[in-house]
């Protein structure tokens, strides 16, 4: 085993069930009512991983452009890099227009 791994332990119950040890959640990120996918290999190995279900109206958010959008703002944040404030919207039309 290499430094980061580790082995946690659940006992299988009626009907299949198991609880999933905190740390285990913590590191596939579910929650009540989130899903767990397994998928299982030739070699009898089985990789865990957990999924979120995006309600369709909000899986515009989660879509490559809009994420690549969203680390860019975060750089600018980070960088200081910020729009001025506007007093109103002629100013910030007037400012935008500038800037073409």
């Amino acid at each position: 085993m290499t430094a980061d791994t580790s082995v946690s332990t659940a006992r299988v119950r009626g009907r299949g069930q198991l609880t999933l040890p905190t740390e285990i959640r913590e590191a596939l990120r579910v929650a009540e009512g989130d899903e767990v996918e397994f998928t299982r290999h030739e070699d009898g190995t089985v990789t865990v991983r957990g999924l979120k279900t995006i309600p369709a109206d909000q899986a515009w958010f989660w879509s490559p452009e809009w994420q690549a959008g969203e680390r860019e703002a975060d750089e600018q944040i980070t960088r200081g890099d910020l729009s001025p404030v506007y007093s109103t919207a002629e100013e910030m039309f007037a400012d935008i227009n500038k800037r073409r």
